[in-house]
């Protein structure tokens, strides 16, 4: 099997798991270790490094392109990534007293209410 199989079958595999967001935020608590004190600081920075490290991989991946089989493990690279984005988001939540899969919900009903209205575009919080 190809790397690219490979990748698509890994892929695939991580793809059935059916854990709830209230079980990632709890499970991606338990494994958080940062100076409480100073828990959104850490946090909030953490959270840009992480998306730092997702937009530094795609540069280098338009900069540099990819062969066809080294494409599948950008992309697995890039989850990885965006894993860690998602970890920082859901202890953030947490810290802030906040349910991942509630504010998972808001932000699709925010955004189907501004497609409804014709208002995807644009800028701003309220628009």
């Amino acid at each position: 099997m190809g790397l690219e199989q490979e990748a698509k079958q890994w892929m695939k595999e991580r793809q059935k798991s059916m854990i709830t967001a209230r079980d990632y935020q709890t499970r991606a608590c338990g494994t958080a270790i940062f100076p409480k004190h100073q828990a959104m600081e850490y946090l909030a920075l953490g959270l840009v490094g992480e998306s730092g490290e997702i937009a530094n991989k795609v540069k280098k991946f338009i900069r540099d392109g990819a062969a066809p089989e080294e494409f599948a493990q950008k992309k697995i690279d890039l989850a990885y990534e965006v894993g860690d984005v998602l970890w920082y988001c859901a202890v953030l939540l947490d810290e802030l007293e906040m349910d991942l899969g509630h504010v998972m919900e808001n932000n699709l009903q925010k955004l189907a209410d501004r497609k409804a209205r014709g208002k995807l575009g644009g800028s701003g919080d309220n628009r």
